[in-house]
């Protein structure tokens, strides 16, 4: 069997990360580099002339044309941290070079801080995932599915358990059949829920895979074509030819997460988990490069405090 390129790439060693970020200066720089590209802006008026100063450890800027002061992480994602950026750093080198997923729990002790606050940093980098995930659009052949997280025992089985959230999968295949890109979206399988999933994350041109889950039909009427495969239940149906794309992918991320995670509020933070798996996925093909690609995304996502965090969001 020959190796898979993807699945067998190198990445980014320990070695080498440490090469790069390894000290606190090395992660300012590089925080600086990802948040201003071109230069420092003033986040207030724009302009571009400034001073530099530093207080506590990290750099402050001061607009030379508005005089507002700024810290490098004020109005990211790193708002108000008090731990060092290179902890920043290690925890995103962690959540995007690990080859199933990182609990809460090893992140503390990788990290060497509180549980809390490991939480909290874990959540942050996934809602920073969700959002870059928001906006993604499936297109050509696209295989679709429906699917659950949760279900604990003793509990009502099938899809009417309170116990399980419900998500829709769908993962665009190349001519090949091979899976190119996903999407993960919470969703209740109701006909208009899926008619505006559809308008909202499927190309007008994609066609479209499914089982004959009837209320799929609303999300075929929103492209140009729909094939709807009645394949029963059971092994039959994981194995039918049409969904292998889905049905690996699903498995896959089903035994990443009931794997890493033993426990969280499926309702509550679903989205978030279901996100961190979909950029992981659709950012695969370059894996040495992602610590840098979501150092970007959260040099550019504004502050989510502790309340928005644990706050529940409603996503079906």
């Amino acid at each position: 069997m020959p190796i898979n390129r993807v699945q067998f790439q190198k990445g980014m060693s320990l070695g080498a990360f440490m090469t790069r970020y390894g000290t606190e200066e090395q992660c300012i720089a590089a925080l600086t580099a990802a948040r201003w590209p071109r230069g420092f802006v003033c986040p207030s008026c724009r302009d571009t002339r400034h001073s530099v100063f530093e207080r506590h450890g990290r750099p402050h800027f001061q607009c030379c044309r508005c005089r507002r002061q700024t810290t490098l992480t004020a109005g990211t994602i790193f708002a108000n941290t008090k731990l060092p950026l290179r902890l920043w750093f290690l925890a995103m080198y962690l959540v995007t070079q690990a080859k199933n997923n990182v609990a809460g729990l090893e992140l503390m002790r990788h990290l060497g801080i509180g549980y809390k606050a490991a939480w909290r940093i874990k959540h942050k980098l996934m809602a920073v995932m969700a959002i870059r995930e928001e906006h993604r659009e499936l297109m050509g052949r696209v295989e679709i599915d429906d699917a659950y997280l949760g279900g604990e025992r003793p509990g009502t089985p099938g899809r009417g358990s309170p116990n399980k959230m419900p998500f829709v999968i769908a993962v665009q295949t190349c001519s090949e059949g091979r899976p190119q890109y996903i999407r993960l979206t919470p969703l209740r399988f109701t006909a208009d829920k899926l008619s505006t999933w559809a308008q909202r994350n499927l190309s007008a041109d994609a066609h479209l895979v499914s089982d004959g889950l009837h209320g799929l039909r609303a999300a075929g009427r929103e492209v140009a074509d729909h094939q709807r495969i009645a394949v029963g239940s059971g092994r039959k149906a994981v194995e039918h030819p049409a969904f292998k794309a889905v049905n690996t992918v699903l498995g896959n991320i089903k035994t990443a997460i009931n794997g890493t995670y033993h426990a969280f509020h499926f309702s509550k933070y679903g989205h978030r988990y279901l996100a961190e798996a979909a950029y992981r996925f659709n950012r695969r093909f370059d894996l040495a490069a992602m610590p840098a690609r979501l150092l970007r995304a959260a040099a550019v996502t504004a502050p989510w405090p502790e309340p928005r965090l644990r706050l529940a969001e409603s996503r079906t």
